[in-house]
């Protein structure tokens, strides 16, 4: 009876151990979640925040963010300032599907000959005709957002396109055109008659790295489970003897 119950009493205390390891892995992979979580909204918070200041830093001259030829990296997201003449023969409608808003799109070229993409402002409800550009030389400022990734011309619609492509555009339209697209100030909007056009800002520099911190914290929440399953397990299992010498009588 001794023998049994100090065998139970073994199995108990290896138990009660074993369940401690995993509560233990549990509730340390339970606060790396919660920092996973926290790291994730200052990811969000920091990365709109540093979005929205870039924004509102004062104008920079467009030759400059963004030269052409050259990829710009450290530009979109910036308010930008260019000079030059709109082109009324480049102009076309934007109509994304995921999107009420129908946005004008105007040629401009500037004083060098190179041409910019200007989203002018948004069209009413029901409008399909947009206002003509103001004409003569003019000195405008809006924000300069990158090329997007999708959308083609619609073939049902000839002047209407889903998505604005710089490299699309570049087929299109004649010359050399600056690597990103300008969506005008609400103001310059306001000042040609229409409705000035939303936007949304790029990620700033730096916010993927803090994407990367609440990634890495679930990882190791994740490496504390299995770490503690593994203990747990090996935990109470007969070591193997090695290294070690016997003499044998003969």
């Amino acid at each position: 009876m001794t023998v049994v119950s100090e065998v139970a009493g073994r199995s108990r205390l290896l138990l009660v151990q074993r369940v401690g390891i995993i509560l233990l892995g549990l509730a340390l992979a339970a606060a790396m979640c919660v920092l996973g979580v926290w790291q994730a909204r200052v990811y969000q918070s920091q990365g709109l925040g540093a979005a929205a200041q870039r924004a509102a830093e004062p104008p920079r001259p467009l030759t400059e963010v963004a030269p052409v030829g050259a990829t710009v990296a450290d530009g979109y997201g910036r308010t930008v300032t260019f000079t030059g003449r709109y082109r009324p023969d480049l102009q076309l409608l934007v109509r994304a599907e995921d999107d009420p808003e129908v946005r004008v799109l105007t040629g401009f070229e500037l004083s060098d000959g190179t041409l910019v993409a200007v989203v002018r402002g948004s069209l009413a409800a029901g409008e399909t005709q947009a206002p003509a550009p103001p004409s003569g030389t003019l000195t405008q400022s809006g924000l300069l957002l990158p090329s997007q990734d999708s959308g083609e011309n619609d073939p049902d619609a000839p002047g209407v396109i889903t998505a604005i492509r710089v490299q699309r555009l570049a087929q299109q339209w004649p010359g050399s055109l600056v690597n990103g697209y300008v969506t005008l100030a609400p103001a310059e909007a306001n000042s040609q008659g229409i409705a000035p056009s939303p936007y949304r800002l790029p990620d700033a520099p730096g916010r993927l790295r803090n994407g990367a911190y609440a990634v890495q914290w679930w990882v190791f929440a994740a490496f504390a489970i299995g770490m503690a399953i593994k203990v747990s397990r090996d935990l109470g299992r007969p070591r193997p003897v090695t290294g070690e010498n016997y003499d044998v009588e003969s």
